[in-house]
């Protein structure tokens, strides 16, 4: 009873740490469709976003996931503070080669006056949504679960 409750307890650490060598997936989960909201301005939130986004991925398996992060307002920080935090663009680097789409409000870009190529961490024109909240529902509507870490 204890070595299955170590290794029930051991397995998910080493996961979270990325010692197992590669993601423990599980098929019990099927294949899921997630939008992350991100609309605030705080770095260690966003490291415990990106976190909570691979770790998802680690649990249900990449090739079972469509994760879309759409950023309004304040949470465009998400990827202006990436271009001086190593670690954080790290993380975002990684979960794009693992097919997640960062999305980015057009009218926050506008009414802040932001620069998509010069302020923003790896954006581009097919990564611009017209609207945030919008954008959110739409994608409940086509069957995206919502989960704002």
């Amino acid at each position: 009873m204890k070595k299955r409750l170590l290794t029930g307890f051991a397995l998910p650490v080493l996961v979270a740490f990325g010692m197992t060598g590669g993601a423990v997936a599980s098929d019990d989960y099927g294949t899921q469709k997630v939008v992350y909201h991100v609309n605030y301005d705080d770095t260690s939130r966003y490291m415990a976003a990106m976190g909570n986004i691979q770790n998802h991925i680690n649990a249900v398996g990449a090739d079972n996931m469509q994760i879309k992060v759409v950023m309004h307002g304040d949470g465009l920080g998400l990827l202006s503070t990436a271009r001086e935090h190593d670690d954080l663009r790290s993380r975002i680097d990684n979960l794009k080669l693992q097919d997640v789409d960062f999305l980015v409000c057009a009218n926050t870009l506008e009414g802040r006056g932001i620069d998509l190529n010069n302020d923003l961490h790896d954006a581009a024109d097919s990564d611009v949504i017209p609207s945030g909240v919008a954008h959110i529902s739409h994608l409940q509507h086509k069957g995206f679960s919502y989960s704002r870490p």
